[in-house]
């Protein structure tokens, strides 16, 4: 798909919502969950490249930023404890 078109379909999508207003609660959650898997992903980052000294890599997918994410350092710790004890 062109770019151009890409950005017409999103500014369109924008002023659609904006002249025809748009649930505020559903975009506020999915805006905070979209926050929190990109939190999950960054946390993911940084414990692979910390991690790489002492063998541990977790791969970066939608499912493991979700858990990171929602989790938080429970979830991290559940991913390693997974990749190092079943895997």
């Amino acid at each position: 798909m062109e770019p151009i078109i890409l950005i017409i379909g999103i500014s369109g999508f924008i002023l659609m919502l904006l002249l025809v207003g748009a649930p505020l609660k559903p975009v506020k959650l999915i805006g905070q969950l979209a926050t929190k898997l990109v939190i999950g992903a960054l946390l993911l980052f940084f414990l692979n490249a910390f991690g790489t000294s002492i063998g541990l890599h977790i791969p970066i997918n939608v499912v493991t930023s979700s858990i990171s994410g929602l989790l938080g350092l429970p979830g991290i710790a559940a991913l390693i404890i997974i990749k190092t004890v079943i895997l």
